[in-house]
């Protein structure tokens, strides 16, 4: 025990002074990928944040169509505008966020627990961009579960899971404007009201 306590005590006075010698070299931009032992810190930290009870939890949401329907909507009305309707973080807020928002596929998050990803997503992880969504309901935390069992699915989603969800994606009042000049449009409109298409920031 005291020999893990030397080892963490090291490992964060390296990384104190790595902050420092990079901050007065060249100062903090979200733009920059984390550092090595900044993501191996935040790992630790989000390991040590979940309690072992929580992280042994197993997910009562079966594994059905229903659920997976249900989860999916909620991803891409709530989750997508970071984590992308695939999961994979590439949109301008995951990209921008520091840490990046993390691509759920991969096995860093997959190899997590069902009961660790329904604690983060109940709980959020500090320091990231990453809130607490949790409200202390059943039905709150019956919502939660189903995107874990999303979450498990998005390896394997598959296109026309992607464009039925990118119809539920929140759109910005821009958006809509050109979705309704777009639909008068074909129906018969002015062709003069004909949308241009421009390139929105979201």
């Amino acid at each position: 025990m005291k020999r893990a306590l030397i080892v963490v005590l090291v490992i964060v006075v390296i990384a104190i002074a790595g902050f420092y010698l990079r901050a007065t070299a060249r100062g903090f931009s979200t733009r920059q990928p984390p550092t090595v032992i900044e993501a191996l810190l935040a790992r630790g930290a989000r390991h040590w944040a979940v309690p072992s009870d929580a992280r042994a939890q197993a997910n009562p949401e079966p594994n059905r169509d229903k659920v997976l329907a249900e989860a999916r909507a909620h991803w891409a009305d709530h989750c997508a505008t970071c984590h992308a309707n695939d999961g994979s973080g590439d949109t301008a807020m995951g990209r921008n966020l520091y840490p990046r928002a993390p691509d759920m596929r991969a096995a860093a998050t997959q190899n997590l627990s069902d009961g660790e990803l329904f604690f983060i997503i109940q709980n959020g992880i500090r320091l990231t961009g990453m809130p607490a969504w949790g409200t202390g309901t059943g039905h709150d935390a019956e919502d939660s579960w189903k995107l874990v069992r999303f979450i498990r699915h998005l390896p394997s989603v598959t296109p026309q899971e992607l464009q039925e969800m990118s119809k539920m994606n929140p759109k910005s009042p821009a958006d809509l404007e050109e979705e309704k000049a777009e639909e008068d449009f074909l129906n018969g409109g002015n062709p003069q009201n004909a949308p241009e298409h421009q390139h929105h920031h979201h």
